[in-house]
């Protein structure tokens, strides 16, 4: 139901912050790390006889796995916030890259359809070890639609299969579908609120819109611009019991009915093309920076 890859990240997050996890300086210390795996194993084999009914673990044998970790890690080992600070001392460029969006985060997502640690840029700083203050500029990554995998509230979705399936097969590098699981990924149109608000707790300084060449087969593009719940229209993002009431408020615009691919210069965009932009812009609060055209590399225009 969380869409997840069943890669064991949620079981790994649960051992961090129950304090039984292994840190990578642990694997260095060999009289620490064999009371450890001793320990940790009685626990673990517990929930293995008792619960799962499933083989126990080996003290030895997963010592030996650790060890293979161990030797596979060493060359890329180093005290990370040490070397990023002397960088910033350095006066050099550092760039951290987060994964998944806004509402996938555990604290401010629709949890509990979330992952297991923050996809917020606030917390790149912690995952580095640097400042805070020292992140000057948050890049947005917002498609020019929606998709989502799992389940959880979606408001804009289309719920025409047969019209999600059209746009599924038009959008990204080779459709929607999971790229873990191939999954086929649930559609929608663009949502201008529930983007301000991942923007806004982001604190994004500027936003990249991509797969926007994905949306020219249409001649007519919705956009939800706000939320109906209860009878009211809202336009701040609402916590996820009244999400589950919401019903998306559609502005249409036109479509540019034309591919796009290829154009270099803003200017050059289809008008209808450029209005779409300019309104989700509007929409977010956001300057859009850089817009993407098509799959590859050097299929972005960037705007003045």
């Amino acid at each position: 139901a969380f869409g997840s890859t069943k890669s064991g990240i949620a079981p790994f997050y649960s051992d961090k912050y129950a304090k039984i996890g292994f840190q990578v300086s642990e694997l260095f210390d060999e009289d620490t790390l064999k009371e450890k795996v001793v320990r940790i194993a009685e626990q673990k084999n517990i929930l293995l006889e008792h619960m799962y009914h499933k083989p126990l673990i080996d003290p030895d044998e997963l010592l030996e796995t650790l060890h293979e970790y161990r030797d596979i890690v060493k060359p890329y080992v180093a005290d990370v916030s040490l070397f990023l600070n002397n960088a910033i001392k350095e006066g050099k460029t550092i760039l951290l890259e987060g994964q998944l969006g806004t509402l996938k985060d555990p604290d401010f997502g629709i949890y509990p359809m979330v992952t297991s640690s923050s996809t917020l840029a606030a917390y790149g700083a912690i995952g580095a070890g640097i400042p805070p203050y020292e992140i000057k500029r948050i890049v947005t990554v917002v498609k020019a639609y929606s998709s989502a995998v799992g389940a959880g509230e979606f408001v804009s979705e289309i719920l025409d299969e047969e019209e999600a399936d059209k746009l599924r097969k038009h959008g990204g590098d080779g459709g929607e579908y999971g790229a873990t699981t191939g999954r086929p990924r649930r559609m929608g149109w663009f949502d201008a609120v529930a983007t301000r608000y991942g923007c806004e707790i982001q604190g994004a300084t500027e936003v990249v819109l991509t797969v926007l060449d994905c949306l020219g087969y249409l001649k007519e593009i919705p956009v939800c611009v706000g939320y109906e719940i209860d009878g009211e229209v809202v336009k701040d993002f609402p916590v996820t019991a009244k999400l589950a009431k919401a019903k998306p408020v559609y502005k249409v615009l036109p479509g540019w009915n034309c591919d796009i691919g290829g154009i270099k210069e803003y200017d050059k965009l289809p008008k209808e093309c450029r209005d779409y932009i300019e309104f989700i812009e509007k929409e977010i609060g956001v300057p859009i920076k850089m817009v993407s055209n098509g799959p590859k590399r050097h299929d972005i225009i960037h705007r003045a």
